[in-house]
């Protein structure tokens, strides 16, 4: 059977079975708000495996959905939205967690780092409204993951957590950055008014 075939077969199958995208990111909303409950409690490797799990479905839901054809509008809306809310969950216990610790510093960090996140994301669709392909920036969200679950991981040593959170908050304010001046300059280009007129 060639590679081609067997990608048909499991397409088949997946078309047949009753898992949907919009399960598998409600599935990664669940394990992330469970990453969040450990890190409450300080549980910060259980609460890093939890955060990574659940950030795999979100990364599945995407390619489930193309893959399977069960891809909706609403459950791309649906994708898109609660990753805004994992990450900013698993920030939110984070921040508390330096809270409890009179860490304000790390506490600031945390705040920018959900806000800046979020810009990311805005800039990239409202980019996206005005005709503007915006997928520029090294704080994509799969580096953003990675950053906090090494710092979730490795919470223990030192002050890993609180170097992830000012990396991340750093790296995605200056990703906004990026977003803000790639548009301004499709914007202001004459050859990108053109193709779009």
């Amino acid at each position: 059977m060639t590679a081609d075939q067997r990608r048909e077969v499991v397409r088949g199958r997946l078309i047949e079975s009753r898992l949907t995208p919009n399960a598998i990111s409600i599935t990664g909303l669940v394990l992330c708000i469970v990453a969040a409950v450990l890190v409450g409690y300080e549980q910060f490797v259980l609460g890093g495996l939890a955060f990574i799990v659940g950030s795999i479905c979100d990364t599945l839901d995407g390619r489930y959905s193309r893959m399977s054809g069960k891809g909706t509008p609403f459950g791309a809306f649906l994708d898109s939205t609660l990753d805004r809310i994992e990450e900013g969950i698993v920030l939110t216990t984070v921040a508390a967690y330096f809270a409890r610790n009179g860490n304000d510093a790390a506490v600031a960090a945390c705040v920018i780092a959900v806000l800046a996140s979020l810009m990311v994301s805005y800039t990239r669709a409202r980019a996206e409204a005005l005709g503007v392909e915006c997928k520029v920036g090294i704080a994509t969200r799969a580096i953003r993951v990675v950053i906090l679950s090494v710092g979730l991981l490795f919470a223990d040593i030192g002050s890993i957590l609180e170097i992830a959170v000012w990396v991340l908050a750093v790296l995605s304010t200056i990703t906004v950055l990026q977003r803000v001046l790639h548009v301004r300059k499709a914007l202001t280009d004459p050859d990108f008014t053109e193709a779009t007129l």
